[in-house]
């Protein structure tokens, strides 16, 4: 059995997962790791700054003509606007999840040295490394072609697809030596198989995060990582690390 077919054979034969307990591992976590998080969406932040002051420069980014705005809500013109941003906009959102992808997927790394226990140094551009940075560009064209055609599709779609694209970098920070489409086909399976519980604790997640807003607004900068560990706690109870088996560990749950 190849890693993809066992990868396969382990998301669907995953246990049932606590929406309680994936919520509480996700702060007890976030406790350990919120100043790696800080830093990885700096990272992310900055990176998304420099990129839309590129394309503004060059004039390649959207403009929102206000003049839609002078004489009452104009709906249509918005929806021509929507439509614009999402195709214009493919280059500038492609540079964007390929560097997200990459920085998220570090951080992931960084998160299961953590769990496991592994003193390993800190390494927030592992997969900025040649033999990885083709494969996160790459998965970056493809995320980027996935969203964009499902923002085509109008809101309900892109909700769908978002769990799964949120397994992208999970599924490429444990298993690196997948290909490309392994890792897609994987992601849409872990997300499909746990779409309801995915989309719950990371709605949570996100509102625990809101409370960042509390801290003079700039507090959000320090507890949005929280939103990525409900899909990485996700991936560890349902599949397992590879020093683990989730089907060994049925009936079992770690605590932090």
């Amino acid at each position: 059995m190849n890693t993809l077919d066992n990868l396969l054979y382990k998301i669907n034969n995953a246990k049932e997962l606590d929406y309680g307990n994936i919520i509480s591992d996700s702060i007890e976590l976030f406790k350990k790791v919120w100043l790696k998080g800080l830093v990885v969406v700096l990272f992310v932040l900055i990176s998304v700054i420099c990129i839309s002051f590129l394309f503004s420069l060059i004039g390649l980014a959207p403009v929102l003509n206000q003049d839609i705005f002078n004489e009452g809500f104009d709906f249509k013109a918005v929806a021509r606007f929507y439509s614009s941003s999402a195709i214009y906009g493919i280059p500038q959102n492609m540079l964007v999840a390929t560097l997200n992808l990459a920085f998220v997927a570090a951080f992931y790394r960084i998160c299961k040295q953590i769990v496991l226990g592994e003193n390993e140094p800190e390494d927030y551009f592992y997969f900025f490394k040649k033999e990885y940075f083709t494969k996160v560009f790459m998965l970056g064209i493809i995320y980027t072609g996935i969203a964009t055609v499902a923002q085509f599709l109008c809101f309900i779609p892109y909700i769908y697809v978002f769990v799964p694209l949120s397994y992208f970098a999970v599924i490429l920070a444990n298993n690196p030596n997948l290909s490309e489409m392994e890792i897609v086909k994987a992601s849409f399976a872990l997300g499909n198989k746990k779409w309801l519980i995915t989309f719950g604790t990371m709605f949570v997640a996100g509102l625990i995060a809101m409370l960042g807003v509390l801290g003079c607004l700039i507090g959000i900068v320090f507890t949005m990582s929280i939103i990525y560990l409900p899909s990485f706690l996700i991936y560890k109870d349902a599949i397992g690390f590879d020093a683990t088996n989730a089907i060994d560990e049925i009936g079992t749950h770690n605590d932090f």
